[in-house]
């Protein structure tokens, strides 16, 4: 079965940092491409970030130089390092296997984490 658990959301002021993780199980994880996606209250569910099986990573334009992707696939998890969060970006972040860039391409099959962000 696959499964995946993400952790590590909260709450921090503007400016402030989280860290993502997320561990995945029931696939090959080191074979798969991964992606973060957000939702926000009343929004599309988006791709942040993605990272392929061989390390490339993308980064959508509103995050370039602030978020980072990650992968421990000895560990099979997923990490975020999100860093001088804005208001606008709190949202549920969720991790899965990369199914595309679309808004709404990705519905979301986990708990997610939840990320709160205050002026």
């Amino acid at each position: 079965e696959v499964q995946v658990v993400e952790s590590g959301g909260g709450s921090v002021q503007a400016g402030g940092s989280l860290r993502l993780s997320c561990t995945a199980s029931g696939f090959t994880f080191d074979d798969s491409d991964m992606g973060w996606y957000r939702q926000a209250p009343g929004d599309e569910c988006v791709l942040v970030s993605s990272i392929d099986s061989d390390v490339s990573t993308y980064y959508a334009d509103s995050v370039k130089g602030r978020l980072t992707i990650s992968r421990n696939v000895a560990e099979n998890t997923l990490y975020l390092q999100l860093n001088s969060l804005k208001t606008e970006e709190t949202a549920m972040y969720y991790c899965s296997k990369y199914c595309g860039t679309a808004p709404s391409v990705y519905v979301p099959t986990s708990q997610g984490t939840q990320a709160t962000v205050s002026s």
